[in-house]
């Protein structure tokens, strides 16, 4: 996950953009005035990558922050930073599911969370996130554990193959696509990533779709699956409703639709309304809970043109924020959420 150098869109169009992208941390501005960092404040950024959101946040105010990440590689590549900034950082290898253990108990001022895969991952073909680079089809974000892509690919079954493509990449060839892997793997399993991309591309006959490769929905559905990504988020954003003090700042920065599709349904609910609102209908108020938080901008920030300009990758970030109230957290109910579950 990352941040610093953080994906921007890369989870949509397959890692597509040039590698001077890939350390421009997206939103910043707008994070940074979303938390509002002062002195002897404490902050938690989940998803560290590497280390953007995290020193933004340490030079606008005499702060501290706890930074997260499940991936080896940004935890190492953090050494410089950690030394920079001494007593007042602590880079921790956690998944940010579990943010709030983090801090050991106490409470902090402020959440950051920048969702998805990091262009460092992307542009590192060893990592197998994207089909621009040949490299072995892994696609975990941390390395040490869980199933790989490529183990997914070879051993599911095919409806559950499809299953996975069409819930977590919203393709609707998901079936003709699955039916193309198992042939394939039949005659050779899947072992680099440009092989399950030359499979996918036979299904459109090598057409692109809406100006995208047309492993573009297939790739981001098995990263989003082998790292369980929705699943995580849902997780952390309870994790932060428990650890952030009252009037502490979350600051939620997605890169496509099914992620901030639980971010919003998340803040709607604890903040008293029903999802769905519309200038036409407005969002109703739910009586059974008290507002855990406060939303700040009911309409999520999308970087300006010249930040496109400088990152085109950041063309689908969101930015939603909210301020925690005194109210205890709020059981965490993943169904709510509608979070896709394609195997069940």
């Amino acid at each position: 996950m990352t941040r610093g150098g953080r994906r921007t869109d890369a989870g949509d169009d397959g890692a597509e953009g040039p590698q001077r992208d890939r350390h421009i941390p997206v939103l910043l501005s707008e994070a940074l005035t979303a938390l509002q960092p002062k002195a002897g404040q404490t902050f938690i950024d989940g998803t560290f990558g590497a280390g953007g959101y995290t020193r933004a946040i340490l030079e606008a105010a005499d702060c501290r922050v706890i930074a997260l990440d499940r991936d080896e590689t940004a935890i190492a590549a953090g050494a410089a930073l950690q030394a920079q900034y001494g007593e007042r950082l602590r880079i921790l290898h956690s998944q940010f599911s579990t943010l709030d253990e983090a801090a050991g108990g106490d409470h902090v001022d402020g959440v950051v969370l920048d969702i998805g895969v990091s262009s460092m991952q992307l542009d590192d073909a060893e990592r197998g996130f994207s089909f621009m680079h040949d490299g072995p089809l892994d696609m975990r974000m941390g390395r040490s554990s869980g199933m790989s892509a490529a183990e997914f690919v070879n051993t599911a079954d095919e409806g559950d193959i499809a299953n996975v493509i069409y819930a977590f990449g919203e393709e609707r060839k998901s079936r003709w696509i699955a039916r193309a892997i198992v042939k394939a793997r039949a005659a050779k399993p899947f072992e680099r990533t440009l092989e399950l991309a030359d499979a996918v591309g036979g299904v459109f006959h090598g057409r692109k779709i809406d100006g995208r490769h047309p492993a573009t929905r297939t790739f981001q559905a098995l990263r989003i699956y082998v790292n369980d990504e929705l699943g995580e988020l849902a997780h952390a954003l309870a994790a932060a409703e428990r650890v952030l003090k009252p009037g502490g700042k979350l600051a939620v920065v997605t890169f496509h639709s099914l992620e901030d599709r639980i971010v919003k349904k998340f803040l709607t609910a604890r903040s008293g309304k029903e999802s769905g609102g519309s200038r036409h209908m407005p969002e109703r108020t739910i009586k059974s809970e008290e507002p855990s938080f406060r939303i700040v901008n009911s309409r999520p920030l999308t970087p300006s043109k010249g930040e496109l300009d400088l990152n085109p990758r950041a063309r689908s970030a969101r930015l939603r924020s909210a301020i925690r109230t005194d109210v205890s957290a709020w059981p965490l109910d993943l169904d709510a959420l509608e979070i896709p579950q394609p195997n069940r």
